[in-house]
């Protein structure tokens, strides 16, 4: 899954691809470096950033989702907690919704239900503007388990299918650095209840805060991430530098499917 911010404040790419043509070259670029999905989003969910009106977020995806949907032969997510914003966002050709907040929202579930495409439920203590001030668990990886599916049976009682589900842990939202750890390395807990999982750790702060990198500069350990994720059953990778980890992809595929001498 590739990552496309149509926003000015995004923790990586702010600002990069909020213009009409930038966004459009950029989804083309990621498609030839192979994604097979893309994640479109026009509001920031980094730390601290500022809530955006649901009319100026379909300002944003909108023309976008629409350019890309006639143009490229890739399935489309939106990346939204807005049921004004899901709903504009698959008439215009999006055909997935990815939520970082799990469907909570008010009206959200039933419109997500109507539309009838896949979601992906993320875990996320509190809310963004204030997610990482001092996050508690009393177990990490259970905590975070139990929250995503009891929202998987909410939304299956709500008419989603279970098949059209998928998890997410939310590495970096809400969670300290031992937190996003435990989660990485328990991820077969989450993957063996039986959704299909979406990692999310690309450029993350976690990755800064294990190799004092900037942002820029974190491309080996979203790398090792996404490894690890894959080795862990994680179906989706959702990423910033999608040639590199294609590449990643093609290797462990070829090493998983050579037979044992």
């Amino acid at each position: 899954m590739g990552i496309l911010n149509v926003t000015p404040d995004s923790f990586s790419d702010g600002g990069r691809f909020d213009r009409f043509d930038d966004a459009l070259k950029h989804a083309e670029r990621l498609v030839r470096e192979g994604a097979h999905i893309l994640d479109i989003g026009g509001e920031s969910t980094r730390p601290g950033a500022q809530a955006v009106a649901e009319s100026e977020e379909i300002d944003r995806v909108v023309p976008v989702i629409e350019a890309i949907a006639s143009r490229l032969e890739v399935p489309i997510s939106v990346d939204t907690s807005k049921a004004g914003v899901m709903s504009a966002a698959v008439e215009a050709g999006a055909c997935m919704i990815n939520d970082v907040n799990a469907l909570r929202g008010d009206g959200v579930l039933d419109v997500a239900a109507s539309l009838d495409v896949p979601v992906c439920l993320m875990h996320m203590q509190g809310e963004p503007r204030t997610m990482q001030e001092n996050p508690q668990y009393a177990d990490v990886v259970t905590d975070v388990k139990e929250f995503l599916l009891e929202r998987a049976k909410v939304c299956e009682a709500a008419g989603i299918a279970a098949d059209r589900i998928l998890l997410d842990p939310g590495f970096g939202f809400g969670k300290t650095l031992d937190h996003n750890l435990a989660l990485l390395k328990n991820l077969p807990a989450l993957v063996g209840e039986g959704y299909p999982v979406l990692v999310g750790a690309s450029r993350k702060s976690m990755l800064g805060l294990i190799t004092g990198r900037e942002v820029d500069q974190r491309l080996a350990g979203s790398l090792a991430v996404a490894l690890m994720a894959l080795q862990g059953g994680a179906a989706v990778l959702r990423v910033h530098d999608v040639a590199e980890t294609t590449d990643v992809l093609k290797v462990w595929q070829a090493v998983s499917a050579t037979a044992v001498s």
